[in-house]
């Protein structure tokens, strides 16, 4: 096993991990339970870390990892005007769901 990286929390931790298991890069989240004795512990200590199985697959999972974090923001016009920015799929306005590029 070897450390991949440390997450700012458990809920990115969990999607990391679950991003890099659906292309096949087999990884668990270690830590997970120690954001309840923060402040007793230093913080730093007590972020959850992504750790891969298999070391072979080091590399290819730090590449998957900086695509995940590194995603398009795509902004867009939505037909009843409103102008949608980052990462949402679906108008607040009216939920129209974003055109096919």
């Amino acid at each position: 096993m070897r450390r991949l990286a440390q997450a700012p929390n458990l809920a990115i931790a969990t999607l990391w991990v679950h991003a890099l298991r659906e292309d096949g890069v087999e990884a668990t989240v270690q830590r997970e339970f120690l954001g309840a004795v923060m402040g007793q512990l230093p913080p730093d200590q007590c972020l959850p870390e992504i750790w891969i199985d298999d070391e072979s697959q080091f590399d290819r999972a730090k590449e998957l990892l900086h695509a995940v974090q590194h995603r398009p923001q795509h902004d867009w016009q939505c037909v009843c005007g409103e102008r949608i920015e980052g990462g949402f799929e679906q108008c607040w306005q009216c939920g129209e769901m974003m055109p096919a590029a």
